[in-house]
């Protein structure tokens, strides 16, 4: 992985929400990078900050500490007003609830050419509309569906209807933050075909957030494990499959159910232990386990 392009590096990311005292650490210091043309996993339990990455990536939570560098540049904290429109258009965001994030009260046409409304990323309306049309194309919806409503469309529908929004951008990186988690079970495998099929097309790059460990097993190149704001496990996806080493890891692959009744009955979960690491008392540090594997462990440990 060192020979390819990093389009993006997180390096000591650490994301605080409240005041004063009431202050937490939602990321805690989490580095990890990602490489050109790849699909990286980012999985965890429900509020272990998957989100909060990736709305610190683009721009919509503000950073506490750390640098965010795409292609090289620091795009969190304040930047310039050029290298800002150029985040907005290169790093573009499907999110998890396809009823909550389209506006209802606008058809698609406008809801997809937002975007390019916004950075005049279009030479006439008639450059606007077929931008509109290709990328409806491209997610396998008419373009006369353009005229309609939200409304209108199934879960399925309107999430091609999402990630439309996203590709009418051109953008190079995409977050996709538990899109299909929100969809009926029939139509995620379509959704993550469509992602399978655009990245190798036009060439994207995924941050892909989820907890359903059997969806990320299919869709990523590696795999990055959050716990409670931290990294605790970074490998290639089938090494990390195969050959989990952090006791947190081995406990969420243990709950994937097994399609068979017989063995599920029999299927014993591992339990995570947080007291068996005292990240707090004892700094954390990555050990290379073997190529390209890492384990987040503390000092005490050796």
């Amino acid at each position: 992985m060192s020979k390819l392009e990093k389009l993006l590096e997180i390096k000591d990311l650490r994301v605080e929400f409240g005041r004063k005292r009431d202050r937490f650490a939602a990321v805690n210091n989490v580095s990890f990078d990602i490489y050109k043309g790849e699909t990286l996993g980012l999985v965890g339990e429900s509020g272990s900050g998957k989100t909060s990455i990736g709305r610190a990536i683009v721009r919509i939570t503000q950073t506490s500490h750390g640098d965010i560098l795409f292609k090289g540049r620091k795009i969190n904290g304040k930047i310039d007003k050029a290298l800002d429109q150029e985040v907005i258009r290169k790093i573009q965001m499907i999110f998890q609830d396809p009823m909550a994030s389209l506006n209802e009260r606008a058809k698609i046409d406008y809801i997809v050419s937002e975007g390019i409304y916004n950075t005049k990323n279009y030479s006439s309306e008639a450059d606007r509309k077929q931008k509109v049309e290709e990328a409806l194309l491209s997610v396998g919806l008419l373009p006369e569906f353009a005229s309609r409503f939200p409304h209108e469309f199934s879960g399925g529908q309107r999430q091609r209807i999402g990630i439309a929004r996203t590709l009418v951008m051109e953008p190079e990186l995409i977050i996709a933050d538990e899109p299909i988690s929100a969809l009926d079970v029939s139509i995620r495998a379509q959704v993550l075909n469509l992602m399978n099929d655009l990245k190798k097309e036009l060439g994207l790059t995924y941050l892909f957030i989820a907890h359903d460990l059997s969806v990320v097993r299919f869709i990523t190149d590696r795999v990055a494990v959050l716990h409670k704001g931290r990294i605790v496990e970074l490998a290639e996806t089938e090494v990390l499959f195969n050959n989990p080493v952090h006791p947190y890891t081995k406990g969420l692959l243990s709950a994937i159910p097994i399609p068979n009744p017989r063995l599920e009955r029999t299927r014993k979960i591992a339990f995570y232990d947080p007291s068996m690491h005292q990240y707090d008392l004892y700094p954390p540090k990555w050990i290379e386990v073997e190529s390209e594997h890492f384990v987040l462990t503390d000092e005490k440990e050796g």
